[in-house]
């Protein structure tokens, strides 16, 4: 009887259906000496388990290094060249006027060219108070069943 049960427990065992206790179960039949010869198989897996389950780590975990101190300077200079980057970026780009590059042609140009944009645009918004006005009428549809 007992080893019909040790087989129904390695099977729901493979298919991680078992218990603690019958895992422990398993265990123990394995840490035996008198194992049935075709359960043998199994018996090194559960023997590696136990003797896996008393392994420690005794090494001495560092929480600093010296790549961390020295990744936190780092750090330091980046943001000093990056202030120092914004400062000359701004030193060297003087804003010029507009009409000081481009032509009145040009400019007036550009500005059709988006007043032309802005009208396309506020025509594709306009479709949108449509769908806001669907979803708000289904979603108060919704809320009432």
């Amino acid at each position: 009887m007992e080893l019909d049960n040790i087989e129904k427990l390695i099977e729901k065992y493979f298919e991680a259906a078992t218990t603690v206790a019958e895992e422990e179960t398993l265990k123990e039949y394995f840490s035996q000496e008198s194992v049935a010869p075709h359960l043998e198989q199994y018996a090194p897996m559960f023997q590696y388990f136990a003797s896996a389950k008393k392994e420690r780590f005794t090494k001495q975990v560092p929480l600093t290094s010296e790549v961390t101190k020295v990744k936190k300077n780092r750090y330091g200079w980046y943001s000093a060249a990056a202030a120092v980057a914004i400062c000359a970026g701004l030193y060297f780009n003087q804003p010029t006027a507009i009409e000081d590059e481009y032509s009145p042609e040009e400019i007036a140009a550009a500005q059709e060219a988006l007043a032309l944009l802005g009208d396309n645009f506020n025509k594709g918004t306009h479709q949108f108070s449509h769908l806001n006005e669907f979803e708000k009428n289904t979603t108060r549809f919704i809320q009432k069943n």
